[in-house]
């Protein structure tokens, strides 16, 4: 199953690898030559299929959980001052994804969306510290029952172009449930009270919907 945001670029990818192979297979003779473009044509069609992939993922719906937003692999665990919506301290869990990750961006908890933003800004590579508040990204905010506000910011890397983000103020979010979506490369912060228990390491691989990166109670 592939991402809706990549339908159009699947198809556009899928007719320059049909017409670029059909111009070798009948314009170049060398038959090593032919092979050498149909190899490097198929595995950028490979890369561009995986990457707009979107497995199926049925979150078990807790709300004493937080789940990671997105694949990849944990790169912060810190407490930071969060600027844009609390101007307070937080619980900061960042998740950088590889342009072999999954993109979609997942509710990380389910409530009741109260922020929703977008901002403009530069493509520093995702990992770079400043990045958080320099760089394209949206925040959305999550009213949880539990944990009360949560955010979650989605982050465009040095080769992000494109962030999509479908929260909208009033809704009603469902934890595991599509959020938006990043296109190449990027990562997602969740801000999480202070105190919360983290259920994560850093440099631990983590997927979306299905890990649990903090919980409020033990985990069976």
């Amino acid at each position: 199953m592939f991402h809706k945001e990549g339908f159009k670029i699947i198809l556009v990818t899928l007719i320059v690898f049909i017409l670029i192979n059909f111009a070798a297979t009948y314009g170049i003779p060398q038959n090593w030559l032919r092979y050498l473009i149909f190899g490097i044509s198929a595995i950028f069609l490979i890369l561009i299929l995986q990457f707009f992939r979107n497995p199926k993922r049925i979150a078990e719906i807790n709300t004493n959980h937080v789940v990671a937003p997105v694949d990849g692999k944990v790169v912060v665990i810190e407490e930071v001052f969060e600027k844009e919506y609390f101007n307070d301290k937080r619980l900061q869990v960042s998740i950088f994804m590889s342009p072999v990750n999954v993109h979609v961006t997942r509710y990380p908890v389910g409530g009741k969306v109260v922020y929703s933003k977008y901002h403009p800004g530069k493509y520093l590579v995702a990992w770079h510290p400043k990045s958080s508040e320099e760089n394209e990204r949206t925040t959305v905010v999550v009213n949880s029952p539990v944990y009360g506000d949560v955010l979650h910011r989605q982050i465009a890397g040095a080769l992000a172009r494109r962030i999509v983000n479908y929260a909208k103020v009033n809704d009603t979010a469902v934890q595991g449930s599509d959020s938006g979506f990043i296109k190449f490369g990027s990562r997602v912060d969740v801000y999480l009270p202070i105190g919360t228990k983290i259920n994560v390491k850093l440099n631990q691989k983590v997927k979306g919907a299905e890990t649990i990166i903090a919980a409020s109670s033990p985990i069976a």
